[in-house]
């Protein structure tokens, strides 16, 4: 499966990102983009969450 290792920039941390993914549609697309892992997207999600409802 072909995949690309992307750098997160929450976390500083590579992950990959599969062939058939939003992700990495977007990354072929413009690959100057900020990209952010699944950890760190979702605990960005609910930070936001939790701010939105105070």
């Amino acid at each position: 499966m072909i995949y690309y290792e992307i750098l997160c920039y929450s976390c500083k941390r590579k992950f990959k990102v599969y062939e058939g993914s939003l992700k990495y549609k977007q990354f072929k697309e413009k690959r100057n983009r900020i990209f952010c892992c699944e950890d760190c997207s979702h605990k960005i999600r609910m930070d936001a969450i939790k701010h939105f409802f105070r």
